[in-house]
């Protein structure tokens, strides 16, 4: 078998590892942040978490896949280890951007569910009138 193939082969099963475990990760622990700048909706924090797992998916392994050709002729093991490190670290690179992209877009979205409820002014007790003689 080609070396280029088999380094198609191994880039292809660890990048897309990668893909899943990040997503798995995000898709986790980012719900919380999901649910609490929904206010507690649970049903809705779920649904957007999941969109937001499939757009990961679909823009990672489309990229994974479309930085998957090399113009470097691989003969030896050498060369092989050489292309596999560059392709892993820069899907590493950009499944880390995403990452704090993510990250970011949850923390704007947090800051602004917490901003909006610390804007809402208290409601007046019904059927107060005030202080006596006022």
């Amino acid at each position: 078998m080609d070396l280029t193939v088999v380094a198609y082969v191994i880039y292809l099963l660890i990048s897309i590892g990668l893909t899943v475990w990040v997503a798995r990760t995000l898709s986790r622990n980012g719900r919380i942040f999901i649910a609490d700048v929904l206010h507690g909706n649970e049903k809705l924090a779920d649904a957007v978490n999941h969109l937001l797992v499939v757009g990961f998916y679909l823009v990672n392994i489309g990229f994974v896949t479309l930085y998957l050709r090399s113009d470097v002729g691989i003969d030896s093991a050498r060369r092989l280890f050489e292309a596999l490190s560059v392709k892993l670290g820069v899907v590493l690179l950009v499944l880390g951007v995403m990452h704090l992209g993510n990250v970011w877009v949850l923390n704007k979205m947090r800051r602004r569910g917490i901003m909006e409820r610390q804007q809402t002014p208290p409601v007046a007790p019904q059927g107060w009138t005030g202080p006596a003689g006022a």
